[in-house]
């Protein structure tokens, strides 16, 4: 089952949509979270087995930075989309992204593209 957590610049309607589609979908504004650290929110991703999903960069420099093999995180580089708009993204990305977010991504969603960089991210050169 599809589990995600939405950061706070997410509309709370795409959760409702997103759980309408079957999909288990928590806002962090709905949680106690709103207010949380990145880090904060990361770390309950990762012990609810959710894929974060944000707006904002930091999510993944610091996954990136950490070496974490999880939470996954999905980064929306599109302004202005509301809740239904994101909730058709996601519901349409989701089938070639899948694979690579269950098993530990850093994802992000462009007007043209979907990028996919696989976790853990490391910078040794072999």
């Amino acid at each position: 089952m599809t589990r995600l957590l939405l950061d706070q610049g997410l509309p709370r309607s795409t959760a409702r949509l997103l759980a309408a589609a079957g999909w288990d979908v928590a806002h962090v504004g709905d949680i106690g979270l709103s207010r949380a650290e990145d880090l904060q929110i990361l770390e309950h991703a990762r012990e609810q087995g959710r894929t974060c999903v944000t707006l904002d960069a930091d999510f993944h420099a610091l996954l990136a930075t950490s070496e974490a093999k999880s939470p996954s995180a999905i980064r929306i580089r599109r302004e202005g989309l509301n809740g239904k708009a994101i909730s058709d993204l996601l519901l349409k990305v989701w089938p070639d992204i899948e694979s690579a977010v269950n098993e530990g991504a850093l994802v992000t969603i462009t007007a043209r593209s979907v990028r996919v960089r696989a976790l853990p991210v490391t910078t040794k050169k072999t």
